[in-house]
């Protein structure tokens, strides 16, 4: 009996501990964006720049770090928004751009990054977010 309290008591905790790995991030806002994705403030017209899976984003000045982002990676995930468009979906990002939108929300999402985390393709989002 006591075996299978210990046993429980270690199951919650791991879950717990991957339901909270998020928790300590940021909060923001995201939208999405679309093509053309080049040229982009990090790598230009490279190709290569871009995750298999197109999962990637541009950042506002207050994540850019004058280019530093470039290639950050982001765990994000949606948490609500006009319509509840959040999915509950954690996805993984990269930095590939800055935002040249005004105003420009903390993250622009490829659209299928976006589509991952949001039902609704032209949502604002609020989002939690945390360097991986």
């Amino acid at each position: 009996m006591m075996m299978m309290r210990y046993f429980h008591l270690a199951l919650l905790s791991t879950l717990l501990f991957i339901k909270l790995t998020l928790i300590l991030g940021d909060v923001g806002t995201a939208t999405s964006y679309g093509p053309p994705y080049i040229p982009t403030a990090c790598d230009g017209n490279r190709r290569e720049q871009f995750p298999a899976g197109n999962m990637f984003v541009a950042v506002n000045e207050g994540l850019w770090d004058n280019g530093a982002a470039c290639g950050r990676r982001y765990k994000i995930r949606c948490l609500s928004g006009d319509n509840r468009p959040c999915k509950g979906d954690i996805i993984e990002v990269k930095v590939v751009d800055l935002c040249h939108r005004t105003p420009c929300p903390t993250m622009l999402l490829s659209t299928i990054a976006f589509s991952a985390i949001s039902r609704f393709s032209n949502a604002k989002i609020n989002i939690e977010y945390a360097e991986i």
